[in-house]
């Protein structure tokens, strides 16, 4: 099988595609290498070839090349393969991490990399690898109706689903029941997992989950929560999330259910 170099470089949040919207790739990287910058090379197998990744942060972003283009990492959902965009999310992961775990958290010496995805310290040993932030997001219905909150993070116009980080001490299920508790007093019943999503923005994993109204008024959580309300299938707000992200797949199943 077919070897080839893959190039990811990251600055600022952007990832340098080629003009035509691909991870470039070649025996030369896009842009040198810098001697103070780590890179980290991945063994990445791919459905056609197989892929050594090199991985490394820009001081400044890519401008004035014709071949080269600067993409937000959101975006490049709309022009990469699935496949190449969840690795660019991955890629991204392990720079951010890079960049926050240059010591070690007991003893304060200069952390080393040890293997692809972890390191270790130069003094007392601990071993370290990335830190995943867990997630939930769950759509809540209620007979043909869903639940669906306008955050204070969101731009105007825009909702989306109930969603929080898992904390310490609780299962993922008695996430989703705190975070609907919280967020909307409600209650809620027959929790199902759908999917899970990496959620590289920086570093973190959606877990997905259906549930269903049980019993409670909508109180909305107004430290949090700017708007909130059941939805029905023809009255959905104008800006609701893009096809790129979990909660857009959650709402996409609510909406087969209904028209079937």
């Amino acid at each position: 099988m077919k070897i080839c170099n893959l190039y990811l470089a990251y600055c600022q949040g952007d990832v340098l595609l080629t003009k035509e919207g691909h991870i470039p790739s070649g025996d030369i990287p896009p842009v040198e290498f810098q001697p103070w910058e780590h890179v980290t090379t991945l063994n990445y197998e791919h459905s056609t070839l197989n892929s050594l990744v090199h991985i490394y942060r820009l001081d400044r972003p890519v401008t004035g090349r014709p071949d080269l283009q600067m993409m937000g990492l959101r975006k490049t959902f709309d022009v990469l393969s699935p496949e190449m965009y969840q690795l660019a999310g991955k890629c991204a992961e392990l720079v951010y991490w890079d960049q926050n775990s240059k010591y070690c958290g007991c003893c304060g010496a200069p952390m080393k990399w040890h293997t692809e995805i972890s390191k270790h310290c130069t003094e007392c040993g601990k071993e370290l690898w990335p830190q995943l932030q867990t997630a939930i997001i769950v759509r809540v219905t209620r007979g043909e109706e869903v639940l669906m909150v306008h955050a204070h993070t969101f731009r105007p116009g825009y909702y989306g689903l109930v969603a929080g980080f898992v904390e310490t001490g609780e299962t993922l299920e008695e996430c989703v029941q705190r975070e609907v508790w919280e967020e909307t007093h409600l209650r809620v019943k027959n929790i199902r997992y759908f999917a899970s999503q990496p959620w590289p923005f920086p570093a973190g994993l959606m877990v997905g989950f259906t549930a269903e109204y049980d019993s409670g008024e909508l109180q909305l959580q107004r430290s949090e929560l700017g708007g909130g309300g059941w939805f029905r299938k023809d009255s959905l707000p104008t800006e609701i999330p893009n096809r790129s992200s979990l909660a857009r797949w959650l709402l996409d199943d609510w909406l087969s259910q209904i028209e079937n």
